[in-house]
């Protein structure tokens, strides 16, 4: 995990934002513990009630559930919830500002097109 301690992003949506990524990324698996609230909040030198509060907005999203004496744990179905999120969000914004800025700078769909299918066999998507 990696914290701004200065910047404008608020540590307990920081918070969240990086048990998301570690759900996300599958560090966090599905039925399995995140680190505890003491944990982060010593680690990092955050206060335990702003690392609760980062824990109970993914709680309200219905990505960890509480287990009273136990911790928090990731949901079932969690990680599939978050990748669907993300997929909405890039169809959503992501692929409007890249096409925007393929016309911008003269890409006609044809070419883009070409451009998509080639990253794709040399590898570029990261799979």
């Amino acid at each position: 995990m990696d914290f701004d301690y200065s910047g404008a992003e608020p540590l307990f949506r920081q918070v969240a934002d990086q048990l998301r990524a570690g759900i996300a990324s599958g560090e966090f698996p599905e039925g399995g513990p995140v680190p505890s609230t003491t944990e982060i909040s010593r680690t990092y030198a955050i206060n335990p009630a702003t690392v609760l509060k980062g824990m109970n907005l993914l709680v309200g999203e219905g990505l960890l559930e509480k287990r009273r004496g136990l911790g928090m744990f990731v949901v079932p179905g969690a990680r599939d919830a978050l990748r669907e999120r993300e997929r909405e969000r890039f169809v959503g914004e992501g692929i409007a500002a890249f096409v925007a800025e393929a016309r911008r700078l003269g890409i006609g769909r044809d070419e883009l097109t070409v451009l998509i299918e080639g990253g794709y066999s040399d590898g570029i998507e990261g799979h």
